[in-house]
Formats: C-alpha cells, sequence, structure tokens
C-alpha cells in the first residue's frame, strides 16, 4: 500500500483546544480505527490527540532491526482496509508503519489529529458532564473518550543496582539508538522475549561477542514465513476474494491456536515436536537445555522466529540463563555469579504492561487515580472495555482482553460495540452511561472462573499476564468469535443511564 501522499503523516499546524462530542486518545492501530468507524458512523464531531508528531503508535515507537509482526499480515490489517502488497506473510515494521499513515490519508483522518499534543490528565465533571482533557497544547472537554494508548507503550526497564556506573552505551529496543554502531562491540542483551528474539539474529553477525542473559526460556516455535513476489501481489489486487480467502485461513490458524490455549492438554501433546525441532537448531547439549522451557507452551506469549535458535549457537554468542543482579561499571554480574564486561547494554525486557501508564492519567467519577486504583486491586473492566467508575468512556484493549490473534481485529470488535454505545446515547438522548458494578463484578468472575481451566493459568508459570496479585489480568478467556458475539450490541442493562 504506496503512500502517494507523503513519507509519514506528521503535523502539519499547531490548533486551539476545544470541545468535542468523542476524544480519542492516541494515533496508533486502535486510534485510527476508531476515527474510521466513527467516520463511517456519521458520528464525525471529534478528535484525536497525538503525543507525537506522527501516527502509528507502536511500530513507530519500535525501530529495532529485524522488527515485523507474529501474526500474520492477512490478519494484521484493519477489515475495511485490505492490503494487498505486503512484502512477506509476517509484515515488517517500515511496511506496518507505512499502511496506518496509507490508512490514515485515505480515510483523510490527518483533519482530525492534533499532534504533538500529550495527555496529562484526565478528569470527569459530574456537574458538566462531560472530560476535561489537559493536554500539553491546553485544555480539551469532550462528551466520551475513547483511551486507544494500547498496552504496548512504556517499556520496561528493571532497577538494577549500579545501573548509573556503566559508562558504555545502553538502551532499550524499543527506544533502539540507530546512531550506536555495534560492529565489534561486546554486546550484553538482557531478555529474551518478543523483540530479543527478532533482533539477537539480525545484530549477532555484527557484533565481536555477545552475551544474552535469560531469566526464563522461552517457547521459540518456527516461524512459516515467506515472502510475496509481484505475481502474487497482482493476483491479491486484482482478485479480492484470493486475499479474503488467505483472510479467512490465518483466522482459523489463529483459531486452532486460541482453542489450544484453552485446552492445556493440547498443548502439552505439542510439547515432543517441539522439543525434537531444538534438537535439529542445536546441537550443543547444554545449550539445548538451557533453551528448553519448563512450562507449557502458551502459558507465557508464544514466539515465532527460525533463526533465533541458530543465532544463538554461534561462536560469538554466550547464553547465560540467569537473570542479572547487578552492574559494576561495565561489568554486568548474573544471579548466579557469572560476570562479562560490556561495551553494549539492550533492554529487551519489553513493556510495563500490568500498569498501563494511560490509567495513570485517568481521574474516576470520584476523582481517584485509575492507575492507584487497579495498583491496590487488580486491573478489570466490562467486556475489557467499559470500566466502572469512569463514565462515557472506554478503554481499547483493556483488562482482560488480549487473546492469541490479531489486536487489531480484537480492538475493531470492541470499536463496534462502543460505536453503539454513542450511537444509544445520540437516540435516546442519554447523558451518561457508566458500567454498573454489579455487571462488572459478575463479568470478571466468570472471566476468572474460565481462566483457571486455561494454559495461561494452569501452565506452570509466571507470565506478565499475572500482576503482583497472582492474578491474571491481561488475556481472554474464549474464542474471538465468542467476543464479537458478546459486544455485537450494547448492553445498556448493564450501564447506569443519566
Amino acid at each position: 500500500m504506496a503512500n502517494t501522499k507523503q513519507d509519514s503523516i506528521v503535523a502539519s499546524s499547531s490548533t486551539v483546544a476545544g470541545a468535542y462530542h468523542v476524544i480519542i486518545i492516541g494515533a496508533g492501530l486502535s486510534g485510527i480505527a476508531a476515527a474510521v468507524k466513527l467516520v463511517k458512523a456519521g458520528i464525525t464531531d471529534f478528535i484525536i490527540i497525538e503525543k507525537s508528531d506522527r501516527v502509528g503508535g507502536v511500530w513507530r515507537e519500535n525501530t529495532y532491526p529485524g522488527c515485523c509482526c507474529d501474526i500474520p499480515s492477512s490478519l494484521y490489517s484493519y477489515s475495511f482496509a485490505p492490503n494487498p502488497d505486503w512484502s512477506n506473510v509476517y509484515a515488517r515494521q517500515p511496511e506496518i508503519q507505512a499502511y496506518v499513515e496509507q490508512v490514515t490519508y485515505q480515510f483523510q483522518l490527518d483533519r482530525y489529529i492534533r499532534f504533538n499534543t500529550a495527555m496529562n490528565e484526565a478528569t470527569w465533571s459530574e456537574h458538566e458532564h462531560e472530560w476535561s482533557i489537559d493536554t500539553s497544547a491546553g485544555m480539551y472537554h469532550g462528551k466520551v473518550v475513547i483511551f486507544a494508548g494500547g498496552p504496548l507503550t512504556e517499556p520496561a526497564v528493571p532497577q538494577v543496582a549500579g545501573l548509573d556506573t556503566f559508562t558504555g552505551t545502553m538502551f532499550h529496543s524499543a527506544r533502539w539508538d540507530h546512531n550506536t554502531d555495534l560492529r565489534n562491540k561486546r554486546v550484553a542483551v538482557i531478555g529474551t522475549g518478543a523483540s530479543a528474539i527478532q533482533f539477537i539474529p539480525e545484530i549477532q553477525p555484527l557484533v565481536e561477542k555477545m552475551h544474552v542473559f535469560q531469566r526464563t526460556a522461552p517457547w521459540v516455535v518456527p516461524k512459516p514465513d515467506a515472502a510475496f513476489g509481484s505475481t502474487t501481489k497482482q493476483i491479491m489486487r486484482n482478485v479480492p476474494i484470493i486475499q479474503q480467502a488467505l483472510r479467512k485461513s490465518s483466522t482459523l490458524m489463529m483459531d486452532t491456536m486460541g482453542m489450544g490455549v484453552r485446552h492445556p492438554k493440547v498443548m502439552r501433546a505439542m510439547t515432543p515436536l517441539l522439543k525434537q525441532t531444538l534438537r535439529l537448531q542445536i546441537k550443543d547439549t547444554v545449550l539445548r537445555q538451557n533453551v528448553t522451557p519448563n512450562f507449557v507452551l502458551g502459558c507465557k506469549r508464544i514466539l515465532f522466529s527460525s533463526n533465533y535458535y541458530p543465532a544463538l549457537a554461534r561462536a560469538n554468542v554466550e547464553l547465560i540463563p540467569y537473570g542479572i543482579t547487578h552492574i559494576e561499571g561495565n561489568r554486568v554480574f548474573a544471579s548466579n555469579g557469572h560476570s562479562c564486561e560490556v561495551d553494549v547494554i539492550i533492554w529487551g525486557t519489553g513493556f510495563d504492561v500490568s500498569h498501563p501508564p494511560i490509567a495513570k492519567r485517568i481521574r474516576t467519577r470520584e476523582g481517584k487515580i485509575l492507575g492507584d486504583l487497579w495498583k491496590a486491586s487488580s486491573p478489570e473492566a466490562h467486556l475489557g472495555c467499559a470500566i466502572h467508575g469512569v463514565p462515557n468512556a472506554f478503554q481499547i484493549l483493556g483488562p482482560n482482553s488480549l487473546a492469541y490473534d490479531s489486536f487489531i481485529g480484537i480492538a475493531e470488535i470492541q470499536l463496534d460495540y462502543v460505536v453503539e454505545a454513542i450511537k444509544f446515547m445520540q437516540h435516546a438522548k442519554v447523558d451518561v452511561i457508566e458500567v454498573k458494578a454489579d455487571a462488572q463484578s459478575a463479568y470478571n468472575t466468570q472471566v476468572q472462573t474460565a481462566l483457571q481451566k486455561t494454559v495461561f493459568n494452569a501452565g506452570g508459570c509466571v507470565s506478565y499476564y499475572l500482576d503482583e496479585h497472582g492474578k491474571n489480568f491481561a488475556t481472554y478467556p474464549w474464542s474471538l468469535g465468542e467476543m464479537q458475539r458478546a459486544l455485537a450490541t450494547f448492553d445498556h442493562q448493564n450501564y447506569r443511564v443519566q
């Protein structure tokens, strides 16, 4: 999907803050989808507040070598904007970023976006029945707010003793320092999550020595990637039914994986096959033992790569199967006492998912910070997007809405529900809707009961799906089809209506 207007959708001019019917926070994948769906529903009195000078969200921020999606490209795109021009089965970061920019241009959304506008705090006025959004560019007011900040926004860097004594170069994978030349450098990679398994094979040939600190071995499944040639692209462009069939087959594949995580016995049965794959990729028995997970496939996020294990087996790579404890100067120490001196530290430690940054900036109806409430108990929402105490507002990809599927597909399901809620308010001439406490509680009881049987909870691991209280606040226990049915209509009976 070539961008015929410009290389990127960026800020062009500053605007004056004001009042709108709907305010969308964030111009990432969810925020852009929200805008398109509002326009299609005839709702045009809205703005998108974006902290950066460019759309794209997580795909704007993550530019590390090898960055790509681990969901098939046919699914990692909007249902309303199919893209026949993906280069591969699994799209690369630059083309995903270009795709978001093209969709923004195609639907003429730049007119709605307020760039370089960071939200400081969102406050509900019980008297005015509206939200006040304090931003770096002034105060905005809106009847309804859609928080589309996404769960993967705040890089997680552990607080390690001696961090300030390190004199080399240090950065997180989500803030990749492209000015640092890694050639012939001694590099420590901290973490072996989704980002690390993508950039490690890319930088391994460049560095003098790489020390990979692995606290827990993840399951890394071979990635069935392939390039789309010009003929294939032309066929998909000229015969849309072929592209639709590819999307449906990808959906079937993800549904099969989703069925597996709901039945741990299925995932346990795959373990021998995966171990055999490991034997083929890593001949060294000690290394193979150190990268073999001790939990059921799917308990932690399943990672996909066909070149990660071969990269670990290279002569210039050392796997240290322990987390780090402290740093002394340029020497990094592991929990088993092992240490190494390095020139560069790259944090591959993912994101702070359990404490979404946006929740720290939202005040509830009673004036309390939502993030503080969630830290004291656990994040909860009704149907993954509506929160008791937060009227006329929805968080896209909120608590217990993540699944082994395309985040875009999940966001679209929730956004269709949100649009129905806004239309209900308009048609019924309603000022305020707020999900009832008992409705949210009943829904979450069902969610937590169902999660007990899934591999997320019963797979024998401690993952970022679980918060400090041991509660699974992140994942969805049923199929995407069930999510679609549950959110197909706005259940106004579960809301306080004023």
